[in-house]
């Protein structure tokens, strides 16, 4: 199947298809006499793989371990644990940063008016020193 097929069936488009292949995170699929990318079956699956881990949030770099450990028949199931726990603290911890964020700003525009007048405590903390931040 051509690339467009591949990107349809795994849902990761051509574009990122061709990135994967040029920073070696997926094997270069075999080609025709006319230079045309030829996917297999097993290609489709393997950009699935990505897809799905990159979906989930890990990095480039992750993904790379995880395809490694996907096809080393002999890897160790703690290997695979390891690294998902890891992603997971990872995660946990931005959505606390998140957390903190929304409930920042919440606070600041509950004590913004909303009307006509220019007063705006949200505006007057993104413009405070970093110290009178500290005091709010």
């Amino acid at each position: 199947m051509n690339i467009g097929e591949a990107a349809t069936r795994s849902g990761v488009s051509a574009k990122m298809i061709r990135y994967y292949e040029s920073i070696g995170l997926i094997t270069p699929p075999a080609r025709t006499a006319a230079q045309y990318r030829v996917y297999a079956a097993d290609d489709v699956h393997t950009l699935r793989f990505v897809r799905r881990s990159r979906d989930l949030g890990f990095s480039l770099e992750e993904t790379r371990e995880l395809l490694a450990l996907w096809r080393d028949k002999s890897r160790a199931s703690a290997d695979v644990k390891n690294l998902a726990m890891a992603h997971v603290r990872e995660l946990e911890e931005k959505a606390a940063e998140l957390k903190a964020m929304a409930d920042t700003l919440r606070h600041l525009a509950t004590h913004c008016h909303g009307d006509h007048r220019p007063d705006c405590p949200i505006l007057a903390d993104f413009a405070a020193t970093p110290s009178a931040q500290a005091k709010a």
